[in-house]
C-alpha cells in the first residue's frame, strides 16, 4: 500500500519543522513533502500530486489563497484536502479562503492536539485516515504543550523538557481559527515602551508593551500571570499603527523569557519575540514601525 503523502508550506523553516514533527510523531508512516512559498509548491503538485496540503497564507511570490485557487483549477487537485495554516482569523478572510474552496483552517499559533486534529478529520473525510492510523502507535503520543515540540524539533529531543503550566482552551472560530483577540488594553503601570500590543499563544492571548523592535526581532514586557509564556513556544504578535489601523500579525516564537526584576516575585517578564516571517508586506509594515522611532502615538492596542 502506497504512503500518505502530506505537502507542508511556509515560509518559515521554523513552522515547517514544527508541523513536521506533530505529523511524524503521530503517524511514523506518513510521507512528507516542504514548500518554503507558494510557488515552489505549485511546482512540486505539477508533477505529483499529494493526499493532504497544509498551506501559510502570506508567503512571497505566490500566496496561499493563489495556490489553493490554482489547485481548484487543477483536476488532480480539485478535491485535494487543502488546509489554511495561517494567523489571519478576519471573517472576510475566512469568507474569501472558503470560496476559493478550502477545506479547513488552522489558526496561528496552534498546539500539536489541533494539529493532529484538523489531520485526522481531513484524511477521514478524503478515506485516507485508515491508511495511516494502521501504521500508529497502539497509543496516541501524548500531545505534549507546542514548547516541548518546538524544543524537541530543534535539539533533536536532547534537551530537557520544562513541564507546560496548565493552560486555558484558546478560542476557536466555528470555521476553526482562533477568533480574532479582543482589542488589548495597556496594563496598569506596565513599564514605558514604545507601545502596546498582544502576544497570542496556544494557551490564551497576553497584552504586551513593546520595548524594542528590530526586523528580528521585537522585545516585549508581559505581565506574570496564569499564562506563562515558555521558551520556544509557537506566537503571533499582533500590532496595529497609525489612523489606518494597519494591522500586521507577525508570527514568530519566545527565544528568551526572563524576570524583568531581579526578585522571585517580579510581576513583570520581559520576553524576546524572534520573527520567522519572511512575507515582504511584513517586513516593510516592520520597517516602517521601526522607522517612526519611539513615537509611541502611532502606537495603538493590537486587535
Amino acid at each position: 500500500m502506497s504512503k500518505v503523502s502530506v505537502l507542508v508550506v511556509d515560509d518559515a523553516t521554523f513552522i515547517r519543522d514544527l508541523v513536521k514533527k506533530g505529523l511524524r510523531d503521530h503517524f511514523p508512516g506518513i510521507q512528507i513533502e516542504e514548500a518554503i512559498n507558494g510557488r515552489k509548491a505549485q511546482q512540486m503538485l505539477s508533477r505529483q500530486p499529494v493526499d493532504l496540503i497544509l498551506c501559510d497564507w502570506e508567503m512571497p511570490e505566490l500566496s496561499g489563497l493563489e495556490l489553493l485557487t490554482w489547485c481548484r483549477e487543477q483536476d488532480s487537485l480539485k478535491i485535494v484536502p487543502f488546509i489554511m495554516v495561517t494567523s489571519r482569523g478576519d471573517k472576510e478572510n475566512v469568507v474569501q479562503a472558503i470560496q476559493a474552496g478550502v477545506s479547513d483552517f488552522i489558526g496561528k499559533p496552534f498546539s500539536n492536539e489541533q494539529l493532529i486534529t484538523k489531520v485526522k478529520k481531513a484524511l477521514h473525510r478524503a478515506g485516507k485516515l485508515q491508511a495511516l492510523m494502521s501504521s500508529a502507535p497502539p497509543k496516541m503520543l501524548s500531545t505534549g504543550s507546542f514548547a516541548n515540540d518546538s524544543l524537541a524539533a530543534l535539539t533533536g529531543g536532547n534537551a530537557a523538557v520544562v513541564k507546560p503550566a496548565a493552560k486555558a482552551a484558546a478560542p476557536v472560530a466555528a470555521a476553526g481559527f482562533a477568533k480574532p483577540a479582543a482589542a488589548a488594553k495597556p496594563a496598569a503601570s506596565a513599564p514605558g515602551g514604545r507601545g502596546q500590543g498582544q502576544l497570542r499563544l496556544p494557551g490564551g492571548n497576553m497584552d504586551c508593551v513593546i520595548k524594542a523592535l528590530s526586523l528580528k526581532e521585537a522585545l516585549l514586557v508581559v505581565r506574570r500571570g496564569e499564562v506563562l509564556p515558555q521558551v520556544l513556544e509557537s506566537a503571533v504578535l499582533d500590532l496595529e499603527q497609525g489612523e489606518a489601523a494597519e494591522t500586521a500579525r507577525l508570527n514568530g516564537y519566545l527565544h528568551a523569557v526572563a524576570a524583568l526584576e531581579p526578585k522571585p516575585d517580579s510581576e513583570w517578564l520581559q520576553v524576546t519575540f524572534k520573527f520567522v516571517d519572511r512575507d515582504p508586506q511584513k517586513l516593510d509594515y516592520l520597517s516602517r514601525l521601526i522607522a517612526r522611532g519611539s513615537a509611541q502615538k502611532h502606537f495603538s492596542p493590537g486587535a
